[in-house]
């Protein structure tokens, strides 16, 4: 890879996205934090608005009778708000992680999630992007005696950062289209678009996951996704009682969750185990 990284463009490339970086650096953790508990803070909101919605659905669907059911709403409403709002204020946020990880897993059990691939994926990746929160709130490691340096990376960081890059790679797992067909020529277009999507998305999905030019690639996956998913997930445009319009709100929130989490992967850097930090070494 040696090549690509001396290629003028990606050198002006990457000239670019510090410039970004060096912009944005006081308010892009902000952002990225705030992108990535929309999702929860959208779905708690839901929770109180259509309170009964909810138990009814769960009651019918679990026949676990009405004190559950209330019980599984007052905990996604309490569970997820209160979470979010300790992120947002960097308070206790092992405690607000393990809370909205424990959030993810129930509703997966709860919404028969594990049967579908593609929101199961969805929800693996939103466990990236809270480990990613996880990895910017905890210090580096300190040393037992004042004054002493310490050896070697804070390896639980890393190894959070690792977990959270390859997690977020399940977001786009789930936007890879392979509907292909040779039997309308007029699509060809479409289907070359199609492809060439594909082939981009995978490439710098990879990047991102072994750390290499990892903020660049992060970066462009922001505003990929980012264009995406205000094109393909515009609820808004969606009458209020058409069911569309709940379908194409939670994967709007959902997505952008897992754009915050790209963004936290932009300001934190890779991390220790990653390509980049071992070209450092080279």
């Amino acid at each position: 890879m040696s090549g690509l990284s001396q290629h003028p463009l990606v050198s002006r490339a990457e000239e670019v996205a510090d410039e970004v970086l060096r912009r944005t650096k006081t308010i892009l953790p902000t952002l990225a934090r705030l992108c990535l508990i929309s999702t929860f803070l959208e779905d708690g909101i839901r929770m109180y608005f259509q309170w009964n919605e909810q138990r009814e659905y769960m009651d019918i669907s679990w026949g676990c009778g009405k004190f559950l059911a209330t019980m599984f709403v007052i905990i996604n409403l309490f569970g997820q708000l209160g979470g979010c709002f300790m992120v947002l204020l960097r308070w206790k946020v092992d405690i607000a992680c393990a809370l909205l990880f424990g959030i993810v897993c129930m509703q997966t059990v709860a919404y028969s999630i594990l049967w579908d691939l593609q929101f199961l994926f969805r929800n693996l990746a939103l466990i990236g992007a809270l480990l990613l929160v996880l990895a910017e709130s905890r210090q580096e490691g300190k040393s037992l005696f004042a004054g002493v340096p310490t050896l070697g990376d804070n390896k639980p960081k890393s190894y959070l950062q690792l977990t959270g890059r390859i997690l977020l790679v399940f977001m786009f797992a789930t936007l890879l289209r392979m509907e292909f067909s040779f039997m309308q020529p007029l699509h060809y277009t479409e289907q070359f678009l199609q492809i060439l999507q594909n082939v981009v998305g995978s490439v710098l999905m990879l990047l991102v996951t072994v750390g290499y030019k990892t903020k660049l690639s992060a970066l462009i996956l922001v505003v990929w996704l980012t264009t995406l998913n205000f094109y393909l997930n515009c609820w808004w445009t969606i009458p209020g009682y058409k069911a569309m319009r709940d379908f194409l709100k939670y994967d709007f929130f959902q997505t952008l969750s897992v754009i915050g989490g790209l963004m936290m992967v932009v300001s934190l850097g890779p991390g220790g185990v990653s390509m980049d930090e071992h070209k450092k070494k080279w």
